[in-house]
């Protein structure tokens, strides 16, 4: 009898070699000094193949193991700090290669203020392998990161009935394309979108999140059922639909802290996709299991990544445990009057990267 668990594809010989060609993208060099942060649910082959390839390219490396499993549904935890020591040895070294996600938490500014670059890793090893970044999505990023830096009202429309607007500037725009190559950079293995955290306020309008597109925090699923979300000064005030408008706003009411707290419920990360090694598809390909899911299912290319609750990533104030992330399917991106997504596809030529079949 199947038990509907694919097997792993890539060679679990190979895996060295990948981390051998993920160290050379981030620019390490013999005699930097990479620390690993690592937690109890952390794949061992991991720890291995970083030692290994350190042992090929000649720089020191340790591990630094918590006594936790962060996960998505923990965003903001301070694994680091609580410790005498830890913040300080690793304000000490160049790179952090950490495995559970450490955003939201303020060891993490910490670190990046200090120069100290972080790659994250919590994807599964088939992942790693299919969406290491592919050349040209590192150029692809930035040029979609200095446009939508300049931009200043931003207009998301579907045919489904979605009609948002909202203004930025108040926040940083925020990119990532697989790599932390540049000191102070924080990047996610696999991934390449990017984001900004909207005006405080400022978003106003409607949001369908239609069926097809993807809550890939803090479930893993397709959404089955319409989501009607109606959006002023910022927050989400109206939820309806059936079964994952339910799930939606319990899950979110659940992030309230106390009587009046409308955090949860406020607008966060808001941009698009770009990874064309992503592939929309993946829970249908490989099941709900979110290691195969974290960077896939995020960032295909022309996706709306629309999301609610915290914005300290951005500098902002919100730490809510209220945190919901949805990449969106065939949404229409406006920047100042001008479309770079329409309907679900890049249309901008520079943001365009040829696939790779791995």
């Amino acid at each position: 009898m199947e038990s509907g668990i694919r097997a792993q594809e890539v060679n679990p010989a190979k895996m060295a070699m990948l981390f051998k060609k993920q160290f050379e993208l981030c620019k390490v060099n013999p005699g930097d000094t990479v620390a690993i942060v690592s937690d109890l649910g952390t794949r061992r082959e991991y720890i291995e193949a970083a030692f290994a390839a350190a042992d090929e390219i000649g720089f020191d490396i340790y591990e630094m193991c918590v006594n936790m499993i962060p996960g998505w549904t923990k965003v903001g935890v301070p694994t680091i700090g609580k410790c005498k020591g830890t913040l300080e040895a690793l304000l000490a070294c160049d790179m952090i290669l950490i495995f559970h996600v450490p955003l939201f938490s303020s060891w993490l500014r910490d670190v990046q203020q200090a120069g100290v670059r972080v790659q994250m890793i919590i994807d599964a090893p088939d992942d790693l392998e299919q969406l290491q970044s592919p050349p040209g999505l590192k150029e692809a990023v930035l040029h979609a990161h200095n446009i939508y830096e300049k931009t200043e009202n931003i207009h998301v429309t579907s045919a489904a009935g979605t009609d948002l607007h909202f203004t930025r500037g108040e926040y940083p725009v925020m990119s990532q394309y697989g790599m932390a190559d540049e000191p102070g950079r924080f990047d996610h293995w696999g991934v390449g979108h990017i984001h900004t955290f909207p005006d405080e306020g400022s978003a106003q309008g409607k949001v369908v999140i239609m069926p097809g597109d993807i809550v890939i925090l803090p479930y893993t699923r397709y959404i089955v059922d319409p989501i009607y979300l109606t959006v002023e000064d910022g927050h989400v005030v109206e939820i309806d639909g059936g079964l994952d408008a339910a799930l939606m706003k319990e899950w979110l009411e659940e992030g309230v802290e106390f009587e009046g707290d409308r955090d949860p419920f406020a607008l966060s990360h808001l941009g698009w996709g770009l990874n064309p090694q992503a592939r929309w598809d993946s829970i249908a390909l490989y099941g709900g299991v979110s290691e195969r899911n974290r960077a896939a299912s995020r960032c295909f290319p022309g996706n709306f990544l629309f999301s609610t609750g915290p914005n300290t990533q951005g500098g902002g104030n919100r730490t809510t445990r209220g945190h919901y992330d949805v990449p969106m399917r065939n949404c229409t991106i406006e920047l100042d009057g001008k479309v770079v997504v329409k309907e679900g596809h890049l249309v901008d030529a520079k943001m365009i990267v040829p696939r790779e079949l791995r």
